[in-house]
């Protein structure tokens, strides 16, 4: 059974196929099943986080132009250690940006605890972590009463204009 309306996107492949008894019908059924599965697995996202730049297949609209998308591309970045107080300027190396769809990450304290970047306390706002992105680097502010960041990583994911 089908839900949805007809028009509706998936990336969910049909589990049955009908198959005509005519040969010459048969390879054009195949080939359009191969399209469908070729289609369907191309736009499944790309579940690799690397620190060079890759395609996700994530692919998003373009406002007023139904035809043209856009396609997002991921790279992660490790943080390494920034101090309470102290500001770290990492350098992405990403050109070309057209606009930021994920800016995220994560970190390990030397309380030990593990921290989302950037995080927010509710209770201790000198204990924050702050995250944003510029056109050469990622800064990180870690809160003059935060732990110490002693490991963590990025993951930014763009479009490219």
């Amino acid at each position: 059974m089908t839900f949805g309306p007809v028009n509706a996107i998936s990336n969910s492949l049909p589990i049955e196929i009908q198959l005509p008894k005519d040969q010459n019908d048969v390879n054009s059924v195949f080939a359009e099943r191969h399209r469908i599965i070729a289609d369907v697995v191309n736009l499944k996202e790309n579940a690799q986080y690397e620190e060079n730049e890759l395609l996700t297949a994530q692919r998003w609209f373009t406002a007023n132009d139904n035809q043209t998308k856009r396609y997002t591309y991921r790279k992660v970045l490790e943080t390494g250690v920034i101090n309470a107080g102290a500001t770290a300027n990492i350098a992405h190396g990403i050109t070309g940006i057209s606009l930021f769809t994920k800016i995220c990450g994560c970190c390990v304290t030397a309380t030990p605890d593990y921290r989302p970047i950037p995080y927010a306390s509710a209770t201790a706002v000198n204990q924050q972590i702050e995250m944003n992105v510029t056109a050469a680097n990622v800064v990180i502010i870690n809160g003059a009463a935060a732990p110490q960041i002693t490991s963590g990583v990025i993951i930014l994911e763009y479009i490219k204009a």
